[in-house]
């Protein structure tokens, strides 16, 4: 869903990928990464289909702008604005759900090479997670991968097919033509004016009502009608987030100005 060749751009928060390999790391270690302000002042990442049952109780879901929408959880309403995580990247409360895209960073599956098919595991040597500790877990044990390694490649092979069954569902929405422009306007009491909030999309909940019966049937059999209710309950949580900014000082603009801003 968000990986790509090296040459070919790199996902978010990644700065670099180098594919893990027995010559050059077969003596370093995998530990825990303790500070990513990054991601502490990031306000939507990317998700996964598997996710939204988990997702809809904590975020909003929407859907990127553009030619090919991806799914993403809102962690707040504005550029730069996250009230889930704190100025480290660590989250404010342990029960607080984390999208899989961010657990999985550092690591990923890439194609090394364009011709190629094949994937390999690599990570951001920048991230500070893979190193010459003497804490961590070992990436080899012998010549051969270490069990924290191979549960890496199996978190990353989970989450690459995951990728492939959120691009078939956002492939049928957009078939269907259900996505439209969203805008969400919230008003809080007192003030004058809503904020507005645009730039991203939506399904459009009317035409679902009015699919065809056979098309409602398909959709239902294939599981992709309790992901679009997912992604339309999970909405509500929009109010949410504002309250939260507001409560953190993190608020768009002084009321009562208009805010007319962009997920």
């Amino acid at each position: 869903m968000a990986t790509a060749a090296p040459n070919q751009g790199l996902p978010l928060f990644y700065n670099a990928i180098e594919p893990i390999n027995l010559e050059q790391h077969g003596k370093m270690k995998v530990r825990g990464i303790t500070s990513m302000p990054i991601v502490g002042k990031t306000h939507a990442v990317p998700l996964t289909v598997d996710e939204f049952a988990l997702v809809q109780r904590h975020y909003p879901i929407v859907f990127s702008v553009g030619d090919a929408p991806v799914p993403i959880a809102l962690m707040g309403l504005n550029e730069g604005v996250n009230v889930f995580l704190d100025e480290n990247g660590r989250s404010k409360d342990p029960n607080l759900y984390i999208p899989a895209y961010l657990r999985r960073y550092p690591f990923l599956l890439a194609k090394l090479r364009p011709e190629s098919d094949e994937l390999s595991l690599c990570y951001d040597p920048t991230s500070g997670a893979v190193g010459d500790f003497e804490d961590g877990e070992a990436l080899f044990d012998g010549d051969q991968p270490s069990a924290a390694t191979k549960a890496i490649l199996e978190f990353c092979e989970q989450f690459e097919a995951a990728g492939l069954r959120t691009n078939a569902f956002v492939e049928e929405l957009t078939k269907s033509d259900l996505l439209m422009d969203g805008e969400v306007a919230i008003q809080p009491e007192g003030a004058q004016q809503p904020f507005v909030y645009r730039g991203f999309r939506m399904v459009d909940e009317e035409k679902v009502r009015n699919l065809r019966g056979d098309e409602l049937r398909k959709m239902n059999q294939n599981g992709l009608l309790p992901l679009i209710y997912a992604h339309l309950f999970s909405l509500s949580q929009t109010r949410d987030i504002f309250a939260r900014q507001m409560q953190q000082g993190k608020a768009p603009s002084p009321i009562p100005q208009v805010s007319d801003a962009v997920i």
